[in-house]
């Protein structure tokens, strides 16, 4: 009896001891960062180099911490691309961008005066995320000294985990959040660069006659009178209050229910005719509608081009695609570059 309880005892050991070098070697494989924290003083940076925290105390003015509201509205505007839903796909998302020639192999802005709209939903599932944001952080700056602009729209991913809900965050995020021991929504507070960068951004912005939208903008949500820049304030406002206080009003079901413009996906499910279609755009004063959030396997024109899809599967790390919009020209830019009009 003695033996065997002494056999079991050592297949546990060595079990626990295989277990803890697999964790170990998967600790030293992971790479993340920065995350800047808000300190009253300076700021702090943490970040991951193969698998060890690195902390390092920084100047208050090595990087910007206030960010005003985006605006809603751009008029003459020529030339536009716009994606969405990397999903953390940092790598081709890069690879799409420079064969579409809208940044180098350096990855620096080259298109110009032109506009670059990310439809949302640049967290979850893929293992670069932190990657795509200071990517976009630092595209932002160079498109603004050539004239151009990038916008980062938020959807229900982004919303998800600025709530705090890491339902679906790659294990990398898993194992990164519990060696520093907070949450990952904690990596977005108003307390830390990306959290305030973030809280900046828009939900919708109207390009020249072109609305983009993560979901959409549905017949239900229009039952209410429609203004893009309140939307996009109370969206804002919306980050730092508890879903608890929200649900306790109508506000929750309308902005984050399944007819809200993050959650929407009336345009691909639901029997909308091209009269629902005009009577929504004629509500909110455009022509088009550019959303995300719905897979296809390829940028698609719905309703006679009144709807274009731009979630073209690239959380899937095979394949995606941008749409080009020049003036009144619609236009799929495949992985390739290759330029097919509609």
């Amino acid at each position: 009896m003695i033996k065997r309880i002494t056999l079991y005892i050592v297949i546990l050991s060595s079990v626990f001891m295989n277990a803890q070098g697999e964790s170990d070697s998967v600790n030293a494989l992971l790479n993340d960062g920065p995350y800047i924290f808000i300190e009253q003083d300076n700021l702090l940076e943490k970040r991951f180099v193969n698998g060890v925290i690195q902390e390092r105390n920084l100047d208050f003015k090595a990087y910007n911490t206030k960010f005003k509201p985006e605006a809603s509205i751009f008029k003459n505007v020529d030339h536009i691309v716009a994606l969405s839903d990397i999903h953390g796909q940092f790598d081709l998302a890069i690879e799409i961008l420079k064969n579409n020639k809208v940044i180098d192999d350096n990855l620096n802005w080259i298109f110009g005066k032109g506009h670059f709209v990310i439809v949302g939903d640049v967290f979850d599932r893929g293992p670069k995320v932190t990657e795509t944001l200071w990517f976009i952080y630092n595209l932002e700056k160079q498109a603004q000294e050539s004239g151009g602009k990038v916008h980062f729209l938020l959807g229900n991913h982004e919303f998800m985990v600025l709530h705090n809900d890491d339902r679906y965050i790659h294990e990398k995020y898993q194992k990164a959040t519990m060696l520093l021991g907070m949450s990952y929504g904690m990596l977005f507070s108003n307390t830390t660069v990306l959290g305030k960068w973030l809280r900046s951004k828009s939900t919708l912005v109207k390009i020249n006659d072109n609305v983009f939208v993560h979901g959409g903008v549905s017949p239900k949500f229009l039952t209410e009178k429609f203004n893009i820049k309140t939307v996009n304030k109370l969206m804002r406002a919306s980050i730092d209050r508890k879903k608890s206080e929200m649900k306790s009003t109508s506000f929750y079901n309308r902005y984050y229910g399944k007819n809200g413009p993050i959650w929407y996906r009336g345009y691909f499910n639901e029997s909308l005719d091209d009269a629902d279609v005009n009577t929504i755009l004629n509500q909110i004063s455009a022509n088009h509608i550019v959303v995300g959030h719905c897979s296809q396997k390829k940028v698609l024109e719905l309703y006679d081009q009144k709807i274009f899809a731009v979630d073209s599967s690239i959380k899937n790390a095979k394949y995606g695609e941008v749409l080009f919009i020049d003036v009144d020209s619609y236009a799929r830019g495949t992985m390739k570059g290759e330029k097919i009009k509609f």
